[in-house]
């Protein structure tokens, strides 16, 4: 039994030993003595009873020599007669439907509450430094699980980010190398990036790798109901950090309190804003820090208040990309370190089908492959498995439930082969790795390309036959079965945004120059939905819907004519599809023969 069972059963048994000592006190000095109803009437007759109390059916009194006396009498009505005819005092009272012990209990519940309750913020107060009045205190948790570390070797694919953090823990162990020199260490570093590219897991390896003490953090974590405690919790943490200096704190997601203040439709001093002025004044204020170096993740740099960002404060914003191709195979190896591989497990090639995709889906695709080698009953990950995973993240599960029938399965066949025809036979064109008529997720099919090449800017012609790859669905519609299905929608969504994106973000419209349209605006607490301002006339307007469109249907149109011109070969894949389901890029190819257009060399990636 702990220390708190033992103090809450003292408590009990105090408790009960009060309410019998005061059972014991409140009983009546003398003696009462049970009669039986025929004696009791005996003592009447006589004259020999003095004083009763009748109380529903139980009747006590005492006699003319002093004595009290108990008894249980019927229902009698001429009872009471007889006691005024005897001139007997008598005092009547309702009947007691409750024990004496509940009686106690609703008398002295409220006074035992408050006793309870007093106890209880006592013992608070006493353990703990003040737990129940400890509200301002800093909830900063104090990284000291070995059995859970982390180090910069289990982080990959982000090298640049993992150098500025190894020069941050470098410094911390020696000191003296920069500051003899007359530098300063950065006082904060800001981890930016899309979510899942590791900004956390690198706060964990600093956490590992650092011989210092670290303390985490969430932003959440100084918000609360109540007034002034976000400052206060801010101030303890920093007064915390003081005393275990040189120290790492870490803020996750500092964008709950760290947003631009004065914004949003209540205007400016809440709560919130006095918790950021807090915090900018403990990273740059009066009083030094020295040795403390603040290390903050975010995926919402732009809502960030600009005072938080200069230099003194968060010196450093440590970009945290997406990995390339070379980045994604590092972390293919890093992952799969724990899984038992089989010999046909290439990541290199497993890289090259997950483009864009960050750390936590590549980790993700890595535990999709072992859960489905463990359906299989097999001891080894191979490469069907990755590829399993991989189309099940990328493209969605498999919907082998769905029923659908032959006429829609030819259409959504020579949907997919459109795409894949337009994508094969214009030039210098991401190749095609699969195409299928399986539904997965919310499509009905799907025709997968992947590049070559890590591409960080788009020309315009890429742009434009990316559009011709997108309406090739429709455009095979139209001209093999005369007529339109909603399957393209989502085409030309995607296409008309990408046009738009053209003509309004990046100059690409002859007629319209290269200006940008339609200023983004998102306001902090309004939302996304009144991002953009527009900033140009109705003429303007309609010249852009003219220029979009225009793209649109020209790029449509270069489409319709390469279906047309190799119906033959739209036909032939088609059928095969309807056949296999499932094309790779090589079978396509064959399919398609000497019309092939020249490929240009597979581009070599760097990391």
């Amino acid at each position: 039994m702990n220390q708190s069972s033992k103090n809450i059963a003292l408590i009990l048994a105090l408790l009960l030993v009060f309410l019998l000592i005061w059972q014991i006190l409140s009983q009546p000095k003398t003696m009462q003595r049970d009669l039986i109803y025929s004696e009791m009437i005996s003592h009447l007759e006589r004259g020999e009873i003095s004083e009763v109390t009748i109380q529903g059916n139980s009747i006590t009194g005492r006699l003319t020599n002093g004595n009290l006396f108990r008894t249980y009498a019927p229902k009698d009505d001429s009872l009471v007669g007889q006691f005024r005819d005897k001139n007997v005092k008598i005092t009547a009272k309702p009947s007691e439907d409750s024990p004496w012990y509940m009686t106690v209990f609703i008398s002295w519940f409220p006074f035992l509450l408050l006793i309870g309750v007093w106890i209880f913020f006592m013992r608070q107060m006493q353990s703990g430094g003040g737990k129940a009045m400890s509200f301002g205190k800093s909830r900063a948790r104090l990284v000291t699980d070995k059995s859970k570390k982390v180090t910069f070797a289990d982080v990959a694919g982000i090298d640049e980010a993992k150098y500025e953090l190894e020069e941050v823990i470098d410094f911390l162990r020696d000191p003296r190398k920069y500051t003899k020199l007359g530098g300063r260490i950065p006082k904060g570093l800001l981890l930016v990036g899309p979510p899942g590219t590791g900004k956390t897991l690198l706060a964990r390896a600093i956490a590992g790798e650092a011989e210092v003490p670290f303390l985490s953090i969430s932003g959440s974590d100084f918000v609360e109901m109540f007034v002034g405690v976000g400052a206060s919790r801010v101030r303890d943490l920093f007064a915390q950090a003081k005393k275990n200096a040189p120290c790492i704190v870490f803020i996750d997601e500092i964008d709950a309190v760290g947003r631009h203040r004065g914004a949003g439709l209540g205007g400016g001093h809440d709560e919130r804003e006095q918790t950021l002025n807090q915090l900018l004044v403990e990273m740059d204020g009066f009083e030094s820090n020295e040795g403390v170096i603040l290390i903050s993740a975010t995926n919402r740099p732009d809502v960030l208040d600009p005072a938080l960002l200069r230099p003194g404060r968060f010196d450093r914003q440590v970009i945290v990309p997406l990995p390339d191709v070379k980045g994604r195979e590092k972390i293919f190896e890093v992952h799969a370190r724990k899984a038992p591989l089989d010999d046909d497990v290439d990541f290199a090639v497993l890289a090259r089908g997950t483009p864009g995709t960050s750390g936590a889906d590549i980790e993700n695709v890595i535990n999709e492959a072992v859960l489905n080698t463990a359906r299989g009953n097999r001891d080894k990950v191979n490469m069907n498995d990755f590829e399993f995973a991989k189309d099940k993240i990328l493209m969605g599960s498999e919907r082998k439930s769905m029923v659908i029938s032959d006429q829609e399965k030819r259409n959504t066949s020579y949907h997919e082969t459109g795409h894949a025809l337009v994508a094969r036979l214009i030039p210098e064109t991401d190749p095609i790795h699969k195409v299928t008529i399986i539904p997965r997720g919310r499509a009905l099919g799907l025709t997968q390309q992947l590049p070559i090449d890590e591409k960080h800017t788009y020309p315009q012609e890429y742009l434009e036959n990316s559009i011709s790859i997108l309406l090739g669905g429709r455009a095979a519609e139209a001209v093999v079965l005369n007529d339109f299905t909603t399957g393209a929608g989502n085409d030309i969504e995607r296409a008309t945004n990408l046009a738009r994106k053209m003509v309004c973000e990046w100059g690409m419209s002859e007629k319209l120059g290269p200006l940008s349209y339609g200023k983004k605006e998102e306001q902090i607490f309004l939302g996304r939905e009144f991002a953009t301002h527009k900033d140009y006339s109705e003429e303007t307007a309609k010249n852009i819907d003219a220029e979009v469109k225009s793209i649109v249907s020209r790029n449509y149109e270069k489409a319709k004519k390469l279906i047309t011109d190799h119906i033959e070969i739209l036909h032939r894949i088609a059928g095969e599809l309807l056949v296999k389901e499932v094309l790779s890029g090589a079978e396509i190819d064959a399919l398609i023969g000497d019309a092939l257009p020249q490929q240009k060399p597979a581009a070599q990636t760097t990391s």
